[in-house]
């Protein structure tokens, strides 16, 4: 189960979402900031710096880091990097979970994550999630490339959209991990007065023995720790974020849309002379001069005359690491780890759920 909306604050209005935004004074600061500095640069015609790759293709990508160039690599992925483990994304026509939550006569499909709606009927998100539940599925290729990065020492930060928690099963540590939009790894009470926390266990113990989760302490509902229409991201995401993106030196963007904000505002966050590789189906998160100016700027420029240092490599998310661990020579290295990385998560599969508040 994985969130693929990119957003929080969100506003629904005849069951559609009308507004997305960040409620942080932090946030609202630094949009200004990014607006006054976007404006300069647009009103003074201030230039693009060189080249930063030798050619703006994977190839490319790959010469750069093993130049030694880049220490602290950042990663960005989103609902793509999973589908590939069976896990379905939110939006595609036909295959995707909105088109197929019928079943559970939702008066919008946006419901279901929705937490006004989740207060007054829980019934139907774990129903859904005891379809769609964490340890039912492996790690792809790509959750593996990018624990292969961490083992190079190249990593500094993945920040995922995901709720499946497959990174983590894939060998990343929380310090390694931002997970914007929350994650089923813990839960809480949902009740101001009581926020009791629980482990993934418990949580899992609960939804496969057909019970509502309640609180043992107050009864209230207990919701996993993962990001509703209506919450506000975790305070995490924008403290890291401040402190990761003017340090990155090679930006991974991989399975996302970049159609919502703040997340798809991160890549405008790293340095002008920081590369951006976008491993995707489709073309995603290119410049719009009017958000430019809105402090959304940074996006992607992939085939004008200026472009000097974004690249888009149009493959499955598999296909588009696998390519570049055989460009940068970590093709044995990267067999090892994924091997031992499945037989490491058919253990975690396997093992017998706890029952203990943690």
């Amino acid at each position: 189960l994985q969130h693929s909306y990119e957003g929080k604050n969100t506003e629904f209005k005849h069951g559609k979402v009308v507004a997305i935004q960040a409620s942080s004074t932090f946030v609202q600061c630094q949009q200004n900031m990014d607006f006054l500095r976007n404006l300069f640069s647009s009103t003074l015609g201030l230039g693009s710096p060189d080249k930063v790759l030798d050619e703006l293709t994977l190839e490319g990508v790959a010469q750069y880091i093993k130049s030694g160039k880049c220490k602290n690599i950042l990663c960005m992925v989103g609902a793509g990097i999973s589908t590939s483990a069976g896990i379905p994304d939110f939006r595609s026509p036909g295959t995707g979970l909105y088109a197929n939550l019928q079943k559970y006569n939702l008066p919008y499909p946006e419901a279901i994550f929705q937490i006004d709606y989740f207060k007054k009927h829980p019934e139907p998100f774990f129903a859904l999630a005891r379809e769609l539940y964490p340890g039912q599925f492996k790690p792809t290729v790509c959750h593996y490339f990018i624990k292969l990065l961490k083992d190079k020492g190249l990593l500094r930060r993945c920040y995922s959209q995901n709720i499946d928690t497959l990174e983590r099963v894939a060998g990343l540590e929380g310090d390694d991990l931002i997970e914007a939009h929350g994650t089923f790894y813990t839960s809480h009470c949902v009740s101001f007065c009581c926020r009791a926390e629980y482990n993934l266990d418990w949580m899992k113990e609960k939804i496969f023995s057909d019970d509502i989760p309640k609180c043992d302490k107050c009864n209230s509902l207990v919701k996993p720790d993962i990001v509703f229409f209506g919450e506000n991201l975790p305070v995490r995401f924008f403290t890291s974020m401040k402190m990761d993106f003017p340090r990155c030196d090679l930006l991974i963007v991989m399975g996302t849309s970049l159609q919502v904000q703040p997340f798809a505002g991160l890549v405008g966050r790293v340095s002008k002379s920081c590369p951006r590789l976008l491993i995707n189906m489709e073309k995603a998160g290119q410049a719009d001069p009017l958000l430019g100016l809105l402090g959304f700027g940074g996006g992607m420029d992939f085939d004008s005359d200026k472009a000097y240092r974004d690249v888009a490599h149009i493959s499955t998310c598999d296909d588009g690491c696998l390519a570049l661990a055989d460009l940068l020579g970590w093709k044995v290295s990267f067999t090892g780890i994924f091997h031992k990385g499945i037989m490491s998560s058919t253990l975690y599969e396997n093992e017998e759920p706890a029952t203990n508040a943690s």
